[in-house]
């Protein structure tokens, strides 16, 4: 018989090591974080986005079009990414998982980049915004492709990179 203390450290090893392999998002500490992209402080809620690569490493936008711009320029690749969030616009301080979410651009909306990007939770919602705040309605993969095109025609780069 093995001793039920010994069964159960094995388990709550046994899960530990499983438990961790599957990669966490770490909270963004808003006024304190920086975004990865363009280095400015993450300080808004409304419009933060944050990504974690299959090998566990955390990456943390102050906003969305950061993340898309990131991911567009391949400093990390798609096939790389085991998930990304983004700020939901109606509750400030809750992420959407992006995959999933709906994304307005309006002239209306200030995102921290210049996108005027925001993400909702479905479709409905973003339509509720769109007829307030006009713009339009993209899903994720759309996004991609829009901003592909966008920052190509952006002259002032906010990239210091050296």
């Amino acid at each position: 018989m093995i001793g039920k203390k010994v069964l159960g450290l094995t388990l709550l090893l046994l899960w530990f090591a499983l438990g961790s392999c599957a990669p966490e998002f770490e909270e963004i500490k808003y006024g304190t974080d920086q975004c990865d992209y363009c280095k400015m402080t993450i300080v808004d809620n409304k419009f933060s986005a944050q990504l974690i690569t299959k090998k566990g490493r955390n990456y943390k936008f102050d906003a969305i079009e950061c993340m898309v711009w990131f991911l567009n320029d391949e400093y990390v690749k798609r096939e790389d990414v085991y998930a990304m969030r983004v700020a939901d616009y109606t509750n400030p301080g809750s992420m959407l998982n992006a995959e999933n979410a709906y994304y307005l651009i309006s002239p209306q909306i200030r995102s921290p980049m210049g996108a005027n990007l925001a993400a909702f939770p479905s479709k409905e919602t973003a339509e509720k915004y769109q007829q307030e705040l006009g713009g339009q309605i993209y899903e994720l993969e759309g996004l991609f492709e829009m901003l592909k095109k966008r920052k190509n025609n952006m002259k002032h780069d906010h990239h210091h990179h050296h």
